[in-house]
C-alpha cells in the first residue's frame, strides 16, 4: 500500500512535493493498538493495513510537518504519549516524511551536541556555582535527565540560556507536558519546577552567559515549569540587576501572555522579546485547550501589543496540528492576529498530542475546510513578507541585523 497523510479525522494521499527525507534526529514510532490507512497499490482505494501496527515519524525541531500518520484506533488502544506524529513513508532506501525545514539555525541539531563537553561544563558550572538551585536543576534534570536542546546547549557555553522561574501555572493545558493530574491517561514528560528562584539565582549565572556566550539569549519560561508571569516581580528584579552588569544580548520570555501589566512592567526594564505560545488563534479554540484561571483570550493578544509598543520582538509559539492550524477558519483568524499585532515572527512548532485524544478532548467533529499546512506557510509569507518564520527565539544580532542570514554557529 501506498503511504497516506492525516488532516484532522480524515486521511488523504499526501502531493509528491511535500516529502523531504527524514532529517537526522528524526525518529520513528510504533503506535500500539492503530492500524495504517494506506491506499491500494492496485484499485487507488484507502484501505486499513492489516499487518502489524501504523507508525509515526518525530521530526526534529526546525521543521513543520505537513501531515499527521493516518490510521484507524483500536478500542483498546492506549492513548499515545506527548510527542509528534508524522506521516511517514519508505522510498529506495530511505524514510520520507512531509515536511518543511522552517529554520536555518542549527542550535538544536543533533550533530552539533557533545555528551563530553555538556558533562564538562555541567561539572564546571556547577563547581562555580555551587549553592545556586537553578544551575543544579538545569544541570541535574534539564540536561542530564531529559536532555533538553537548550539546557545543553547552556552548558556548552553558547546561545540560549533557560531560566526556569515559576512551579505554579494558571492555566491547566489539555496536554501539558510537565503536569497531569493522577487520574489522566497519558503522563507528563517531565518533572516541573518544585521551587521559586531568587533574582540573586537568576543574575547570577545568566550574567556570565550574556557577557561571554555567542549569539546570547537568556529566556524566562520553559517547558518545566509553569507560567513565568506568575513571577513577574522576581523577573523584573532580575532584569534590572542583570542589566546593571551587562548590556549584552537579548532577554526573552516564553510565556502564555496572560498578564499584560505585567508585560509592561518588564518592558519597562528592558525585556526585549517575547514568545506567545498558542494552539490557535480562535478562542473557541484556545480556551478549551488552555482552560485558562484568571484570564482570556484576548489578554495575549494585548501583551504581543504591549512588546511592540515599547519596541520589543515578538512570537507566536504556534502549535501547528494538521486539519485545525490551516482549516480556513484559523487561517482567517491568523491573518487578523498578524495585522492587529504587527506580529514579528511565527515559529511553526509540531504540536506533541496523541491526534485522536486531542481533537476527542476538544470535541472537534470536524475541521471544516483545508487549506494544506505548506500552502499556508505559502500564503502567510506571500501575505505578509516582513514577518519571519521560524522555529528558535532569534539572537539580538539577527533581530538588528539580516534575520536571514545561514545561522552557521562556529
Amino acid at each position: 500500500m501506498f503511504v497516506t497523510g492525516r488532516s484532522g479525522w480524515d486521511a488523504f494521499e499526501i502531493p509528491g512535493d511535500e516529502w523531504i527525507e527524514l532529517p537526522d534526529g528524526g525518529s520513528l514510532y510504533e503506535l500500539p493498538g492503530r492500524r495504517g490507512i494506506g491506499i491500494d497499490v492496485e484499485t487507488g482505494e484507502l484501505g486499513l493495513c492489516e499487518k502489524g501496527w501504523a507508525v509515526a515519524a518525530f521530526i526534529p525541531p526546525a521543521h513543520t510537518g505537513h501531515f499527521l500518520a493516518a490510521y484507524e484506533t483500536m478500542p483498546d488502544a492506549p492513548t499515545l504519549p506527548l510527542f509528534c506524529y508524522t506521516a511517514v513513508g519508505w522510498h529506495d532506501g530511505k524514510f520520507y516524511v512531509p515536511a518543511t525545514r522552517i529554520e536555518r539555525d542549527i542550535r538544536q541539531e543533533c550533530a552539533g551536541f557533545d555528551d563530553s563537553k555538556v558533562k564538562a561544563g555541567v561539572k564546571n558550572l556547577m563547581a562555580a556555582y555551587p549553592h545556586n538551585r537553578l544551575v543544579q536543576h538545569l544541570a541535574d534534570n534539564c540536561a542530564l535527565t531529559y536532555h533538553c536542546p537548550a539546557a545543553r546547549n547552556y552548558f556548552m557555553g553558547r546561545w540560549e540560556c533557560p531560566i526556569p522561574s515559576s512551579p505554579a501555572c494558571n492555566a491547566n493545558c489539555v496536554g501539558c507536558i510537565s503536569f497531569q493530574p493522577e487520574e489522566e491517561t497519558i503522563v507528563s514528560n517531565q518533572e516541573r519546577l518544585t521551587f521559586k528562584p531568587t533574582a540573586a539565582e537568576i543574575v547570577e549565572y545568566t550574567v556570565p552567559h550574556l557577557e561571554t556566550a555567542p549569539y546570547p539569549i537568556v529566556s524566562f519560561g520553559q517547558g518545566c515549569e509553569g507560567e513565568p508571569l506568575l513571577m513577574w516581580e522576581t523577573i523584573r528584579e532580575s532584569i534590572i540587576e542583570i542589566r546593571k552588569h551587562t548590556a549584552k544580548g537579548s532577554i526573552n520570555i516564553n510565556t502564555n501572555g496572560s498578564k499584560p501589566n505585567a508585560v509592561r512592567e518588564l518592558c519597562k526594564v528592558g525585556l526585549n522579546s517575547i514568545r506567545v505560545s498558542t494552539n490557535s488563534t480562535r478562542s473557541e479554540i484556545y480556551t478549551p485547550y488552555y482552560r485558562p484561571n484568571n484570564y482570556v483570550f484576548e489578554d495575549i493578544v494585548e501583551s504581543i501589543k504591549v512588546v511592540k509598543e515599547f519596541g520589543g520582538w515578538t512570537s507566536i509559539n504556534y502549535f501547528v496540528f494538521p486539519g485545525i492550524t490551516d482549516c480556513e477558519a484559523e487561517y482567517e483568524s491568523l491573518r487578523k492576529l498578524i495585522r492587529e499585532t504587527n506580529l514579528d515572527m511565527i515559529q511553526w512548532r509540531n504540536f506533541n498530542i496523541d491526534p485522536d485524544w486531542y481533537l476527542g478532548r476538544m470535541g472537534i467533529v470536524e475541521s471544516g475546510e483545508i487549506i494544506g499546512v505548506k500552502q499556508l506557510i505559502d500564503l502567510i509569507r506571500e501575505e505578509f513578507p516582513h514577518l519571519k518564520f521560524g522555529y528558535y527565539n532569534p539572537p539580538m544580532e539577527r533581530i538588528k541585523g539580516n534575520y536571514d542570514m545561514d545561522f552557521a554557529h562556529s
